[in-house]
């Protein structure tokens, strides 16, 4: 469940973009943050205000918010607007895509498109994070400028993953896949992973984050001998239901001892086997704060 908007993207401080308020733009630079609001203004109409009002060849981070769902007839999907104003934003690096708390909308329930265009039509865009899935459709893509790529969601489809580790990214150092529960479409498996698991299109990746899912022992199982690990400063097996099955083959597996960080956070490890994983990689900044309940569960799901 997320609680919270971004105050901070990309070190920047998020500002809201409010065009009637008469308001100075902050000096300085900052993530502008663009959302309509239920059974309002269509986001369009903002995104052209805001065009007009701000100097956008400032612009270096730009923060998604919400822009109606199914049921809001004001409904208006962001993509094609900004695809449409790419020519505009020159020096526009980093966006985040979907900057909704539950408030808003569940994160299973944000309803997307077509978000391949984006990356199409800003070639040096170095970081993109999505959040929310549904109906999310992303083709193979190709960049060289692209660092980070980030998809929060309660159910990743596979068809996700698939565009992900087929698209050509040489830069990409950083890789989060939050693959959620078949429930609400997270229906990857570890045959899905493997491409990304080899590394062999990911030759710069430096963080990968496989979290967030029903199969974690799984994929802890896979981690454990996947090439793309020897090359890997931070892991991220968290916020599944990773339980001593998977901290065995990890244990048991290639060293993580290289690894400045191992983040297995919401776990359901047992204390013996937790001590043995910090005994294990003595020098690696290990976090190990368990799920609070006993069951276990992923720890963002709807």
């Amino acid at each position: 469940m997320i609680g919270e908007n971004l105050d901070q993207y990309v070190g920047l401080t998020v500002v809201g973009f409010e065009a009637d308020t008469g308001e100075e733009p902050p000096a300085g630079p900052v993530a502008w943050k663009v959302a309509s609001e239920y059974d309002a203004e269509r986001f369009g109409d903002i995104w052209k205000r805001f065009c007009a009002t701000v100097d956008t060849a400032g612009v270096t981070a730009l923060v998604i918010g919400y822009w109606g769902a199914s049921y809001d007839e004001h409904a208006d999907y962001p993509v094609p607007h900004l695809v449409e104003s790419a020519a505009s934003f020159p020096n526009l690096r980093s966006i985040f895509f979907g900057d909704l708390t539950y408030m808003e909308s569940e994160i299973s329930w944000i309803e997307h498109g077509d978000i391949t265009p984006l990356l199409r039509a800003f070639p040096k865009l170095e970081r993109l994070d999505v959040r929310g899935a549904s109906d999310l459709i992303l083709e193979p893509v190709a960049s060289e400028a692209l660092k980070v790529l980030r998809f929060e969601s309660g159910g990743l489809g596979s068809d996700i993953v698939e565009a992900v580790a087929a698209s050509d990214l040489p830069n990409l150092e950083h890789l989060d896949l939050w693959l959620g529960t078949p429930h609400y479409g997270g229906d990857a498996t570890v045959a899905h992973l493997a491409p990304i698991l080899s590394g062999e299109r990911l030759p710069s990746l430096r963080h990968l984050g496989l979290e967030d899912s029903e199969i974690q022992d799984e994929i802890a199982e896979a981690v454990a001998s996947a090439p793309v690990v020897a090359r890997l400063e931070s892991l991220s097996l968290a916020m599944g239901t990773l339980t001593d099955r998977g901290a065995e083959a990890l244990l048991a597996g290639q060293p993580l001892t290289h690894l400045r960080k191992l983040d297995l956070h919401h776990h359901f490890i047992s204390a013996p086997l937790q001590e043995r994983i910090r005994t294990a990689l003595p020098g690696v900044d290990i976090a190990l704060e368990f799920a609070p309940r006993d069951d276990p569960y992923i720890e963002v799901s709807e």
